[in-house]
């Protein structure tokens, strides 16, 4: 085959540094644009960003040649020094330094885009601690409880 082609959908979260409530509902817009361009920047396509006062989620449909990893270290390290430039009382902001990354059939994207809108009302009644290890569940993750929430 002359040409790579793929299809890959990734839902990617993650959250503030110690799940400090630092995205409030006058930085979160501007945040979630921030960070759609972000990841286009880097050739991929974000159908949704979305999330509450502790943490993000992402929809992005990888390029071929982009590392998971990647994307997700540089728009954090992007992303962190600009909230701390756009608001003065959000110079302590960092994000927590693991993520999570879970495949998504493009079947799906309605449905991940859907839940990802509808986060203020999911995390109603489930914090995101509950929420995280749900996906861990679902998808067979093995993991340390001790060590996840660093």
């Amino acid at each position: 085959m002359g040409q790579s082609l793929t299809f890959l959908l990734v839902h990617i979260i993650f959250s503030t540094k110690n799940r400090k409530p630092f995205i409030h509902d006058t930085v979160a817009p501007r945040l979630h644009g921030y960070l759609a361009t972000l990841v286009r920047d880097l050739d991929c396509t974000c159908y949704r960003v979305g999330g509450v006062a502790d943490h993000v989620h992402l929809a992005v449909r990888m390029k071929s040649d982009v590392d998971v990893a990647d994307i997700v270290e540089k728009i954090k390290a992007k992303s962190s020094g600009w909230v701390k430039k756009i608001d003065p009382s959000l110079r302590w902001f960092a994000w927590q330094r693991g993520y999570g990354a879970f495949s998504v059939s493009p079947h799906f994207r309605p449905e991940l885009i859907d839940y990802i809108d509808t986060q203020k009302e999911h995390h109603k009644t489930e914090s995101f601690q509950e929420e995280f290890r749900k996906f861990l569940e679902k998808y067979e993750i093995e993991y340390n409880e001790e060590h996840v929430w660093k």
